[in-house]
């Protein structure tokens, strides 16, 4: 009963034969060797982008930070929900990458920026004034912190407004899978209007890998030389590309992400028919936000389920506390349904 996080899960077998066959022999450093074509033109087809640049990263918050540092100037924010990935879980890291440049944090109910919040804190940026930053890029997270996706219209209208004042847009795409699985839609309409996207792997079956793909070619030797700069740069880079070959292959990727969409919409159908635990927000993908009673907490707990609780486990027994469970693709119908069978006493 695995339900902490989706980096807890293993890798999955195909990437573990992809990583022992790209280990035979001898291959060029560096993302010269010949499979990081293949990655490079299949993510291309993938997203009808065939000049769009892309480069693999061993971490989420490389990618993110480094694109972002592509993308803006010291003296530019940033502007992200309040409650994005590259605010509450990157320990400063696009602060730093990018030479200081500043996060401008916009109210998100359920972590969805709307398109008037976004349009309100661009207007509120003073422009030309010494004393203050300039407006800079905009990065938008989906699957959101708080489990929920954003649909295409809301999406698009986001992307819209970042147009309207010439702004880049940076998608943080660590769970891209989950997104285009929840909308039943093709990858490419995810990123119209896109600058550039992190196509995230680690959370979904691979061992670590992202990819940055970037859509503007002229941002693409900046981020090169970010990238090595940072250190994150492989030498024996065909074990990251043997990763993403084998992701690709055959929409594995796709099959994963619906794999532990799938087990979330199990875990809510069975939350929904507990009358003592209620939904905190919409679960869209595979994360599920869920309060109920301090008492199952520790239930649950002492059966071996691991997952992340809001508060102590010292109080009232009845004192409802709020639980974050999030799927991988190997979560298990049979786990799954254990979990909600301890839960429900």
């Amino acid at each position: 009963m695995h339900f902490a996080s989706d980096n807890s899960g293993p890798a999955h077998p195909k990437v573990m034969e992809a990583l022992i066959a790209a280990n035979e022999g001898y291959a060029m450093p560096y993302g010269a060797e010949s499979a990081m074509e293949g990655v490079r033109e299949r993510l291309r087809d993938m997203f009808g982008a065939p000049d769009a640049a892309v480069y693999l990263v061993a971490t989420g918050t490389a990618t993110n930070s480094l694109l972002l540092a592509a993308m803006s100037r010291p003296w530019q924010a940033i502007y992200c929900s309040e409650v994005a990935h590259i605010e509450e879980d990157e320990c400063g890291a696009p602060e730093f990458f990018t030479d200081g440049a500043k996060l401008a944090l916009i109210d998100a109910p359920d972590a969805l920026m709307s398109p008037d919040a976004l349009r309100a804190r661009i207007e509120a940026t003073d422009q030309g004034v010494v004393h203050g930053v300039q407006r800079g890029p905009v990065s938008i997270t989906t699957v959101t912190e708080r489990g929920t996706v954003y649909s295409l219209d809301h999406l698009h209208a986001l992307v819209g407004v970042a147009g309207d004042f010439g702004l880049p847009v940076q998608l943080d795409g660590a769970r891209f899978g989950n997104a285009v699985a929840a909308l039943d839609c093709a990858p490419r309409d995810l990123t119209q209007g896109i600058t550039a996207l992190s196509f995230g792997g680690t959370k979904n079956g691979l061992l670590g890998v992202e990819a940055a793909v970037i859509f503007d070619p002229e941002l693409a030797w900046e981020f090169e030389l970010r990238r090595k700069r940072a250190g994150h740069l492989f030498s024996k880079h065909r074990f990251l590309s043997a990763q993403m070959a084998a992701y690709l292959q055959d929409d594995l990727w796709l099959d994963m992400a619906g794999q532990a969409n799938a087990a979330a919409r199990r875990l809510v159908a069975g939350i929904n028919r507990i009358p003592e635990a209620k939904l905190a927000h919409p679960a869209d993908a595979n994360i599920v936000f869920a309060t109920f009673p301090r008492a199952a907490h520790r239930r649950l707990r002492e059966a071996g389920a691991q997952f992340y609780s809001d508060g102590s486990m010292e109080g009232p027994e009845d004192a409802l506390l709020r639980a974050r469970l999030v799927c991988d693709w190997s979560a298990t119908e049979a786990d799954t349904d254990r979990f909600l069978d301890i839960l429900a006493g």
